[in-house]
């Protein structure tokens, strides 16, 4: 890593950004491609050796793509099987039954939310897209409008809500009360997630072009209504991973380390084993009982992986440009910089964690080295509450998702849109949750200290 990050290096990460944007945007270079120009633009100016931008570009891809591969192609064929069985157009008339036409986004974004705490981001949006997919059919209501609340439930969630990595290890840091952390993140979010959701997401929605729900989206072979899944045999294919999961956070925080039975559940609760046991039993509820064949099931697998492809790539080429940013010493020189800064902990941890995202693309680095960063501070700060602080710079650590967030290129892919569109909406949903959740902690803030 560079030791001694000159201030020049922040231009320098401006101009690979925006030449980001022009190259995919202007002149309609793949993303991929795109992304791996500006991780070398990077590497060479910070003057990292060459090896070393090579290791930390391939270091990143790995590390990006050994945690969510193996997760969307699951998903993948979880969707398929949805899709083709004509389970998912039976969970989404029954949420257009329950909730209407005008509150859909309300109910997206209630489900994003639920399904998003036990869960990762990218593991949500692969379980609830096809849904999503579903409801923008069975309505006629742009797949955006849809889509935007639910990943801003889903966003909230991970960015806020222990036991997601980002704020799990600044509770740790900050010595934060996890009940606090939890409750705080509640009060915080909810207002955040109605606003860059349901409002924002269906105020933009109208606005740009609808996704085109193209031939490759329908169902394949799409069943009678007789011999659709029932709602309940579909919610439960769809919730078994998400099941497991809660019950593998329940298990880490109740049962010790050394318990045989923790770690049975812990392996059962990983994503990857979650979803494996979901896609297993689909094959059963979802093929078989729906009058599938083993060639169908095969040709429905093999169908469902190609599209992967694509969104791996620039996902994976995401994450290097990611690791080239961290090695580079970009984010050391936000955090250096930004500490300078005479205001309150609570705002300077928002806007360290927004820096440190900005520069790296990564939340859950932004929130923790945010942490390491401002812990001395509590100090010299004793009335600052560590709940509201862990809760803030999660906040930060989700502002302005650009091209250098693995997350921006995951949702665009999914919802089908252009990078400007992509910029237009969902990063501005994203700075739409940091601004209120900050806002929002500075109230209780405030509440707390008048009581």
């Amino acid at each position: 890593m560079v030791t001694d990050p000159q201030p020049t290096l922040l231009w320098h990460a401006l101009i690979a950004v925006v030449g980001l944007i022009l190259l995919i945007a202007r002149a309609k270079v793949h993303a991929f491609l795109a992304l791996i120009l500006a991780a070398l633009y990077v590497g060479l100016v910070s003057g990292l050796p060459l090896p070393d931008i090579a290791k930390a570009f391939a270091d990143g891809v790995g590390a990006i793509l050994g945690s969510i591969a193996m997760v969307v192609g699951l998903g993948a064929v979880l969707g398929k099987l949805l899709e083709a069985s004509g389970g998912a157009t039976v969970v989404a008339q029954t949420i257009l039954k329950a909730f209407g036409e005008k509150h859909l986004g309300l109910a997206m974004m209630v489900i994003g939310l639920t399904v998003g705490l036990p869960v990762f981001f990218g593991v949500g949006v692969v379980l609830l897209m096809p849904i999503a997919l579903a409801l923008a059919r069975s309505s006629g209501v742009s797949l955006l409008s849809i889509a935007l609340p639910m990943v801003a439930g889903l966003s909230v969630a991970h960015a806020l809500i222990p036991p997601h990595p980002g704020a799990l290890a600044a509770m740790d840091i900050l010595k934060a009360d996890p009940g606090r952390t939890i409750l705080y993140a509640f009060l915080a979010g909810i207002p955040a997630a109605l606003l860059a959701g349901p409002v924002f997401g269906g105020w933009i929605a109208r606005r740009l072009p609808a996704p085109e729900l193209n031939a490759e989206n329908l169902e394949v072979n799409p069943q009678s209504d007789r011999s659709k899944p029932s709602f309940r045999v579909t919610l439960l294919t769809i919730t078994l991973p998400i099941l497991l999961m809660v019950l593998a956070t329940v298990a880490d925080l109740t049962l010790p380390k050394t318990s045989p039975t923790r770690a049975v559940v812990d392996f059962l609760g990983a994503p990857i084993v979650a979803l494996a046991a979901a896609v297993i039993l689909a094959f059963w509820t979802l093929g078989f009982m729906r009058g599938f064949s083993r060639d169908q099931l095969l040709k429905l697998s093999e169908s469902s992986l190609g599209p992967t492809a694509s969104i791996l790539l620039v996902v994976g080429a995401g994450g290097g440009f990611n690791k080239v940013l961290l090695s580079s010493g970009v984010g050391t020189l936000f955090a250096h910089t930004a500490g300078q800064w005479a205001i309150s902990p609570l705002i300077l941890g928002w806007v360290l964690a927004g820096l440190i995202r900005v520069a790296t693309g990564s939340a859950t680095v932004a929130i923790t080295a945010a942490a390491g960063f401002v812990a001395p501070l509590l100090a010299q700060s004793p009335t600052t509450s560590p709940e509201l602080l862990v809760v803030s710079m999660g906040a930060g650590s989700v502002i302005f998702s650009h091209l250098n967030d693995g997350g921006f290129w995951f949702v665009k892919e999914y919802l089908r849109i252009s990078v400007p569109d992509t910029l237009k909406s969902w990063t501005v949903l994203e700075t739409i949750i940091a601004v209120v959740v900050l806002l929002m902690c500075l109230g209780l803030d405030a509440l707390r200290s008048f009581y």
